[in-house]
Parts: structure tokens; C-alpha cells; sequence
């Protein structure tokens, strides 16, 4: 097949008119790569959810998830969308070769893209239960999770600056994670492991190997939240995977310990509240193997946020109150880097993200959301703008959970205007409870109106 055409073309069999990816209106929405309207445009020619599901491999719940605004960025699926529509492969700028394919985005197997999700989590677990109770790392199984990215040439010898430039790089990217999403600068974290990774294969001391692994740990994870904040699940996967492998090689209890937690938050995401205790507890024996208070301090409170999503009220207070206990005990001041971000600040955020899921059940929980909420929302600065439209969200959801529904539509308004100035898909999922408080109010008309601005946020 020529690499630069799809596979299908529009001959018999295939429901899609001949003319169609030649209209304007189409070859627009193949240029930027949206999906969601190529799809929408597909329906408006006659092609059914069931078609467009058995042309792309995907299931028809996929599709209708993207028919309902969810982007597609994968290298790999967008591929197989072309190919198996029968698109010219050059209309939606992706005639690459594998090595840019995977510099640019990662790869992920198709064999495990076609996984069923709750069976990727488990593998994920069994993968995690390994290396925080066992020894086996950079064994066969770790390199099933993602092939590696293009190579380009290492250096011979490294030593202790090349490891501080790799550490420094990742401080700096994770800033800009913080403040402008994932979408912004996770193709620059994969580029930076692409040339951090050789650095696996060059000479060094012991001393100097050691710090490189825990570095390149700390890089993986980053990938892999980076790759969780735009939608590439797989990837965040691979990435935690790797970076649990790595940690694990460094001796690096806390770094093992945060791992779990992200990929923990993961699952919580996916309404996996079960999957994503467990992987909490895991991070749990890590964080008190290494004897940091504050790392058990972010298991437990992410421990209660999945109680709280069980329905499980006295476990979510309980964990929550023992929280803030080691918080209060924890060394802050000699914290390593990747725990440090959890603050006087995430206290209070944590808090009212626990009491808004439990005010959702039970409205009284409200009285103690909205005091943390307002706090960390007082307290983020410009450069954790994405944490700030979280709080946002959630303050807003709390107040017209409580009835002030003019309150809730002016801190809701706000939680709009920051979140649209950040790349990040985690945040749009973020606001469907605020969304959805503010659709069950529609005979208000300030409710109506914060309901219709989100419509518009959602589509954009």
C-alpha cells in the first residue's frame, strides 16, 4: 500500500460517497484532525454509528463518545481511522514514517489497544503488585507496555551533569504541565526521554547509573501524566509502567510511592474507584517503606477520595483525618522533588474534593467543601492554573448543590474562563458534575445560562 493513501478507497462495500472526503467542509475537518466532526459529516451522508464502528475497528460506544466532542491524538488510531475509512492518508497530515510516529506521539501495540479496559487495568496491577512486593524489573514483561522511541546517537560516558540536565528539564516541563495542561507539552517530554532513555546504554559509576534511573523514573511519570491529562490512556500506561520499572531499579521507595499514586488517579478517573484504591494501597507500602510522612500523606488523602467515590463515608473521613495528621508531622522542608507539590494548598484541595463527592450523596457535606474549596482557590497562583479550574469547578458544583445557585454561577463562570486557557481533557471531565447541577437547574436563568456557556466550552 503507498504510504501515503488509505487502504479502503470508496469501492464496493464501502458506505461513504465517493466525493465525500473531497468537500470543503471535510477536508477541514481531516486538516485539523477532528475526528468528532469527520464523523458527524459521515452521518449527515447516511453512514450509520455501526458503519463508521466496523470501517474503524472501533466499538460503536467509541464512536459515539466521539461524536459527542472526545478528541482522538493517537498517532496509531488516527491511522487506522484513515485506513480503515478509506481517507488519503496525506488529508489528515499523516503521511510519516514509524520513526516520526513515535518520536512525536509513542507507539502502543495494537494488540494492546484492542484490550478490554478493565483487562489492561489488571495487567497494570499484577505489573504494580511485582515491582513494589517483589524484584523483577526491565524483565520481558516491562517491554510489552510500548516499543521504544527513535534513537539518536548516546553519549559514550555520562556523569552527574548529563543526570542534572535530565532533572532539570523535567522541572521545567512539569511547570508547564501545571500551568498550560498536558496537550501543551507532552510531544516535548516524549522527545526528552527519547534522548534521556539512551542514556541507559552509555558508561557511568554506579553512583552516577543510580541517579540517572530514579531521573528517568521521574521523566517517565511526567510522560505518563502528561499523556493521562490529553486522553491517551495507553500511554500514560506505558509510561507508568516504565517509570515504576525505573524507580523500583533506583531504590527509590517515594518515587515507587507517587507512581501508584498517579496511575491510581488514573482509574479514579475512569470511574475505577475499586482498581484505584488498590493501587493506592500499593503506593501506601512503598510511601512507608521510605519513611515520608508527606508521600503517606498523598496516598491516604487519594485513599479517602476513592472511598468516597465507593460510597464508603467513614473509611473516606477516617483516611482523609490521617492525612492531615502526617502532613502535619511530615519534613517538608527536605521532601523529595516529586512529593514537595503536595502543600498546605492540596491539603485543603484534597479535602474539598472528598467532601464534594460525598455532598453529591449528601448535601450536609457541603458546609465542609466549600471552606477548603474557597481556600486552595485563594492560594493557587497563575502557574498552577489548571489545579485552580479543579477547585473552581468543584466550588461552584458545592454551591449550587447548596442552593445559591447566583454564587455558583459566578465562581462556575470563573472556572470557565481559567479552564479555557488550558490544554487538558482531565479538566473538561473535571466539570460534567458542575454541568450537570447546572442543567437539573435550567428553570433558573442564571443556571440556564452558566448550562448553555458550558455547552459551548464542551464543543469548542
Amino acid at each position: 500500500m503507498d504510504a501515503s493513501t488509505g487502504g479502503n478507497g470508496s469501492g464496493a462495500g464501502n458506505p461513504v460517497p465517493q466525493d465525500a472526503w473531497e468537500q470543503a467542509d471535510m477536508r477541514a475537518a481531516l486538516a485539523a484532525r477532528e475526528v468528532s466532526s469527520v464523523y458527524r459529516l459521515l452521518r449527515k451522508h447516511g453512514v450509520s454509528q455501526r458503519q463508521i464502528a466496523a470501517m474503524t475497528g472501533q466499538s460503536q460506544s467509541e464512536v459515539s463518545e466521539i461524536l459527542k466532542g472526545r478528541q482522538v491524538m493517537a498517532y496509531d488510531v488516527l491511522t487506522r481511522i484513515a485506513d480503515g475509512l478509506g481517507v488519503p492518508r496525506g488529508y489528515m497530515g499523516l503521511a510519516y514514517d514509524e520513526t516520526t510516529a513515535i518520536r512525536v506521539v509513542g507507539s502502543s501495540g495494537g494488540q494492546q489497544a484492542e484490550e478490554d479496559e478493565s483487562v489492561k487495568r489488571r495487567r497494570f496491577l499484577a505489573h504494580a503488585a511485582q515491582v513494589t512486593m517483589g524484584a523483577a524489573v526491565f524483565g520481558p514483561e516491562s517491554g510489552t507496555w510500548s516499543s521504544g522511541p527513535a534513537r539518536t546517537p548516546a553519549p559514550g560516558r555520562i556523569g552527574m551533569t548529563d543526570v542534572r540536565q535530565v532533572e532539570a528539564a523535567t522541572r521545567a516541563l512539569r511547570s508547564l504541565d501545571y500551568q498550560y495542561g498536558g496537550g501543551f507539552c507532552r510531544d516535548a517530554v516524549v522527545a526528552q526521554l527519547s534522548w534521556g532513555q539512551q542514556m541507559l546504554e552509555s558508561n557511568s559509576t554506579e553512583l552516577v547509573k543510580s541517579r540517572l534511573f530514579v531521573a528517568l523514573a521521574d521523566l517517565h511519570s511526567l510522560a505518563g501524566w502528561t499523556s493521562f491529562d490529553t486522553g491517551l490512556m495507553d500511554s500514560a500506561r506505558g509510561h507508568f509502567a516504565n517509570a515504576l520499572d525505573l524507580a523500583k531499579q533506583g531504590d527509590s521507595h517515594p518515587l515507587v510511592a507517587n507512581v501508584l499514586y498517579r496511575m491510581g488517579r488514573v482509574y479514579l478517573h475512569q470511574d475505577a474507584a475499586n482498581d484505584a484504591l488498590k493501587l493506592f494501597q500499593l503506593g501506601q507500602i512503598a510511601a512507608q517503606e521510605s519513611g515520608s510522612e508527606l508521600a503517606v500523606a498523598v496516598l491516604c488523602a487519594n485513599e479517602a477520595w476513592a472511598y468516597a467515590l465507593m460510597g464508603n463515608e467513614d473509611r473516606a473521613m477516617k483516611l482523609l483525618g490521617r492525612s492531615k495528621d502526617e502532613f502535619a508531622r511530615a519534613d517538608l522542608a527536605n521532601a523529595e522533588s516529586w512529593v514537595k507539590f503536595f502543600n498546605e494548598t492540596d491539603v485543603y484541595a484534597m479535602t474539598g474534593t472528598v467532601h464534594t463527592v460525598l455532598a453529591q450523596k449528601n448535601v450536609e457535606h457541603t458546609k465542609y467543601a466549600i471552606p477548603a474549596l474557597t481556600r486552595a482557590v485563594e492560594s493557587y497562583t497563575d502557574d498552577m492554573a489548571r489545579s485552580k479550574a479543579f477547585m473552581l469547578s468543584a466550588l461552584a458544583t458545592n454551591h449550587l448543590l447548596e442552593g445559591d445557585i447566583d454564587h455558583g454561577v459566578k465562581v462556575g463562570g470563573k472556572a470557565i474562563d481559567c479552564a479555557e486557557s488550558i490544554k487538558s481533557e482531565r479538566v473538561k471531565d473535571r466539570m460534567r458534575p458542575l454541568q450537570a447541577e447546572a442543567e437539573r437547574r435550567r428553570n433558573n436563568v442564571d443556571a440556564r445560562d452558566l448550562a448553555d456557556r458550558l455547552k459551548i466550552f464542551y464543543a469548542a
